[in-house]
């Protein structure tokens, strides 16, 4: 009797010491991937983008980090840098905008289209355009011709409508306008971008309510600086295999929108500091754990202006494109209350169905989303070249995206450990 109570004492034990074990390696990883978070969204990297270096700043920081990972350098060059350039309009200064003498907030009031000119007009009269009777291109040079460049300030009514009829998105809207102040009403919230053009004219969107009343007056002091080819990196970090000359790659994005304006940041926490910040920890695993691929880690920028870091590295590699046996690409890792998307789960239905069983087999998130083709992120120019390649992202959270909420205290990372492991099973059995 003595004998069967000491083993079940010892089971009961070892049970809760694994469990214990679990536990601790969640919190682990939870508070690991936070840190990380926290210091790639910081507000000292700028947002990552194209204002006081803040992409650089990301660049040196995720260069520490491969080097402490002990990732080898892809080449020779003892550097996991590759340089490129590229245009791109950036706010580096003043982002004042004003409606009868009463200031607007930037990132929560009003955005500037990305590839607008910068606009200094202390004292313009506010006028209403409706764009709802212009049907053809030659009707538009007629009515453009219009605007003033100086002493105006213009609110758009039916500017959707106006699009459509000219077969134009939005967002070239700008480019087509002359120079001068055009305000646009914003429904729902705010998503900015980053344009490698810019305009003549200067396009602001407002939020509906602040223009149920139209202002008589406007005022605008915003600065705008054009860059002809702003130097950008990617980072490339390999953990040599057993078989050396077949790759599995692990890609994520690490610039963000950077500013708008001196003082309005866009952090990116979620976008992509954590998709960063899972690549470090899936590095940190396996720089432990040993595959029998090699496993490359590639640190994209350049991703928010159109995917052209990875565009950049697919036409000069550091590694044979041709040795790539998988790419999975992550994104937006801050919150999986719903589980995960895959793109391309159509194209590679038989990798799909494996992360599957995987997830089915250890219960790790509550759903697996599958998704066809889609250029959304950096996966898409390795999949045109017949790459296998899926993207993963994760689905959950406020909903705060491409906008100055994007902050390191919204990411809950709920289920981010569980889809951390799930990564982990993924790369270490895949065939």
């Amino acid at each position: 009797m003595l004998r069967k109570f000491i083993l079940l004492i010892s089971f009961v034990t070892l049970a809760t010491f694994a469990n214990a074990q679990q536990y601790d390696d969640t919190a682990f990883i939870r508070n690991w991937l936070k840190q990380q978070i926290d210091s790639i969204s910081d507000p000292g990297m700028y947002g990552r983008g194209y204002v006081n270096k803040g992409r650089d700043k990301a660049a040196d920081y995720l260069s520490r980090q491969f080097k402490a990972l002990n990732l080898k350098y892809p080449g020779k060059k003892r550097s996991y840098f590759q340089q490129y350039s590229f245009p791109v309009n950036t706010f580096p200064g003043k982002m004042n905008f004003a409606f009868d003498g009463k200031p607007l907030a930037a990132g929560e009031d009003f955005w500037i289209d990305a590839g607008s000119n910068g606009i200094f007009d202390t004292s313009m009269q506010v006028e209403v355009k409706d764009l709802a009777s212009i049907a053809t291109t030659e009707e538009w040079d007629v009515f453009a011709k219009s605007f003033q460049p100086k002493g105006r300030a213009y609110i758009l009514l039916n500017a959707d409508s106006l699009c459509k009829k000219l077969g134009i998105r939005k967002r070239y809207l700008t480019y087509i306008l002359p120079k001068g102040c055009f305000i646009l009403g914003q429904k729902g919230k705010f998503n900015w971008t980053v344009e490698c053009d810019h305009a003549e004219a200067t396009v602001l969107y407002v939020r509906d309510e602040l223009l149920k009343n139209v202002p008589s007056k406007a005022s605008a002091n915003i600065a705008s600086k054009w860059f002809s080819s702003a130097k950008s990196k990617n980072l490339i970090g390999v953990l040599p295999g057993a078989i050396a000359d077949s790759y599995l790659v692990v890609s994520a994005h690490f610039d963000h929108l950077g500013m708008m304006g001196i003082n309005t940041v866009f952090p990116g926490a979620s976008d992509n500091a954590s998709g960063t910040a899972m690549l470090l920890y899936l590095a940190k695993y396996f720089s432990t754990h040993p595959h029998k691929y090699s496993i490359i880690f590639i640190a994209f920028s350049g991703e928010e202006a159109g995917l052209l870091g990875s565009e950049y590295y697919i036409r000069h590699p550091k590694l044979p494109l041709n040795r790539i046996k998988f790419l999975t690409n992550i994104d937006i890792m801050g919150d999986a209350t719903e589980g995960i998307t895959v793109v391309n789960a159509t194209e590679y239905p038989k990798q799909f169905d494996f992360l599957k069983e995987i997830n089915s087999r250890n219960h790790y998130l509550p759903k697996i989303v599958s998704r066809g083709k889609a250029s959304n992120s950096d996966h898409y120019y390795f999949s045109e070249l017949g790459i296998p390649s899926i993207f993963i992202y994760t689905n959950g959270g406020k909903g705060y995206y491409h906008d100055i909420f994007d902050k390191k205290e919204e990411v809950t990372l709920m289920n981010i450990p569980q889809n951390a492991r799930l990564l982990i099973d993924f790369l270490r059995d895949y065939q």
